[in-house]
């Protein structure tokens, strides 16, 4: 299972002091040194986090995989057609929330996504939906032109009973069968962390997870080699 890692949050707290460090470049060339198969980063349209230049600067430095995450939006279509991410995810923003808080609403906007991926796969970009684990999602994601899913597993990562869990792991495991079948790669994030992500090493149909905060809060203690590495041994299957 690949680990994909997200910056953003390295950028957040740059931005605090607005002083240049930490620098989201120097975290991602490392974080790709340290075993990560990507670096994922969200350029929000409040630019909240991560700016304009820190996406050019990141595509020009890394030689894994960039994954842009994005809302819908002409201004978001245009930069990921400028800057050639080998990926984009297209996931629900708002101004208020504090992270994204639930799957894209792939039913109420299928016509328009239709019409916004196409220019964005003719340029050779590949188009991932970030989407909760149920078969409707994951069929419209297909109809409108993804190659691949991330399956939202904010609720697993928020359960405190094991049954809860136990239930919210079945309906992923069960969302990541119907996807593949479907012929899209799968992805998981949101949430997960080293207490809740070994039972995802069993899901052989989840190909890559996408991490960010856990990590970039467990490297605040450990350093971020061995806060990718924590997660990286939990996942080897």
């Amino acid at each position: 299972m690949r680990l994909a890692v997200n910056i953003d949050h390295i950028a957040t707290l740059r931005n605090a002091r607005n002083e240049g460090a930490p620098d989201p470049v120097e975290a991602a060339l490392l974080a790709e040194r340290s075993g990560a198969s990507g670096i994922v980063c969200h350029l929000r349209e409040d630019r909240r986090h991560i700016c304009d230049k820190d996406l050019e600067m990141v595509r020009a430095a890394i030689t894994t995989k960039l994954d842009l995450e994005m809302a819908m939006t002409q201004e978001m279509q245009s930069i990921a057609i400028r800057t050639r991410p080998e990926l984009i995810t297209l996931v629900p923003e708002k101004r208020e929330e504090l992270t994204t808080e639930g799957g894209f609403a792939i039913r109420s906007l299928f016509k328009p996504l239709v019409e916004f991926v196409k220019p964005i796969r003719d340029h050779g970009i590949l188009v991932s939906m970030f989407v909760e684990p149920e078969e409707e999602a994951l069929s419209l994601s297909k109809a409108a032109g993804a190659d691949m899913v991330e399956l939202h597993t904010g609720r697993y990562s928020l359960c405190a009973a094991a049954s809860e869990r136990e239930h919210e792991l079945e309906r992923i495991r069960t969302a990541a069968r119907f996807a593949r079948r479907e012929g899209m790669a799968v992805v998981a994030g949101h949430g997960l962390s080293v207490v809740n992500i070994a039972p995802f090493r069993d899901i052989t149909e989840i190909e890559e997870v996408s991490i960010g905060h856990a990590i970039i809060a467990r490297a605040v203690f450990i350093g971020l080699p061995a806060a990718i590495g924590e997660i990286l041994d939990l996942t080897r299957r």
